[in-house]
């Protein structure tokens, strides 16, 4: 299938998305299981709970016994009630990483409560087409809640109006209700996360896709199945070479592999593949923390080309994500953030 495909259907009795690319899966989205804890995009009202001497950071109590972790906290008094939304997902055993800087995302805005001021997303470079848009947004933010400030994502150029406007007013409404939920002495939850078929709307957008299919069976007859299956074995790297992608308790383990080349540059060749493979091998399997890459061989002259080589990767990548540098034995580090349970967790 040739061009951008949204596909959607159910996996173990759970909604999932997949966007295809000329055939392949570039993406995958799937609802977590019950119990898996809060997910990255839910906001509570959250309870102080006590301090984390040395840290700076304070506990939080969350809706149903669940705990968070809010850091940057000193001098939050045990008690205090406060709007708090969930980061990533917790590492095993840890609390939920929270923010008080709450964020309500659609397709087209992004309204932000505390932080006033109108941006326009930097990839839109058309000078008419970003004072087209400042003209919709000053309209309609005039009722907005004051503090509340708001992005235009670039998904918005050259939409209607009355698409942008919407977007803008349901987001800013849902801010209101949400600040009005503010006051209360328990932790309640106000806003669950987006689903896997929420974000596959919101964020697959940019260019839209020409093709959506939503049936049952649809994940088998378009090789979404068999591109899943396909991801634990170690990834094909083109021009040869593989590379496998391992995740362990303490991080993920990225090994890459020459294979039968064994040219003089065939390391290079296969870590700049594998540069450009590894955020996609890492979206797709839901991946995050700290990330380990076991380069191939290559001299250190090399290694400022297969950092570039990273970084140009990383830049249109929708997870976060830090390139730490090299290690004294060789290896690159990378810190991402965990949007997404890995597929490893989930039960499919």
């Amino acid at each position: 299938m040739k061009g951008r495909a949204v596909i959607l259907d159910h996996i173990a009795g759970r909604r999932a998305a997949a966007l295809m690319v000329d055939g392949r899966l570039e993406d995958f989205l799937i609802d977590p299981p019950d119990g898996a804890g809060p997910a990255p995009g839910a906001i509570f009202r959250a309870v102080a709970d006590r301090q984390m001497k040395g840290q700076g950071g304070v506990t939080l109590r969350l809706p149903g016994g669940q705990r968070g972790y809010l850091r940057q906290a000193k001098g939050l008094s045990p008690g205090t009630a406060l709007l708090v939304q969930v980061n990533s997902w917790a590492e095993p055993g840890k609390a939920a990483p929270v923010t008080t800087r709450l964020l309500f995302k659609s397709r087209y805005a992004i309204v932000t409560p505390g932080a006033p001021g109108l941006n326009i997303a930097r990839r839109i470079h058309d000078e008419e087409e970003r004072v087209r848009l400042r003209a919709i947004a000053d309209e309609a933010m005039a009722e907005s809640a004051e503090g509340h400030g708001l992005i235009l994502r670039s998904a918005a150029a050259e939409v209607a109006e009355a698409a942008i406007a919407g977007d803008i007013a349901a987001m800013a409404g849902l801010a209101a209700r949400v600040a009005a939920e503010a006051a209360g002495r328990e932790p309640e939850a106000l806003l669950d996360a987006p689903g896997a078929e929420t974000l596959a709307w919101r964020d697959w957008v940019d260019p839209d896709p020409d093709t959506v299919i939503d049936r049952a069976g649809a994940f088998a007859t378009e090789g979404v199945l068999d591109a899943l299956a396909a991801l634990a074995a170690p990834e094909p790297l083109q021009g040869g070479g593989s590379m496998a992608v391992e995740p362990t308790r303490a991080l993920v383990a990225v090994d890459v592999d020459t294979g039968g080349d064994t040219s003089p540059a065939a390391g290079l060749k296969a870590d700049l593949a594998a540069a450009k493979a590894l955020p996609r091998a890492l979206r797709l399997r839901g991946l995050g923390g700290q990330i380990v890459v076991d380069m191939a061989p290559a001299s250190r002259k090399d290694r400022r080309a297969i950092e570039a080589a990273l970084r140009a990767a990383f830049r249109d990548d929708p997870v976060e994500t830090a390139l730490v540098g090299w290690t004294p034995l060789g290896h690159f580090e990378l810190q991402r953030k965990r949007e997404r349970l890995p597929l490893t967790e989930l039960p499919l």
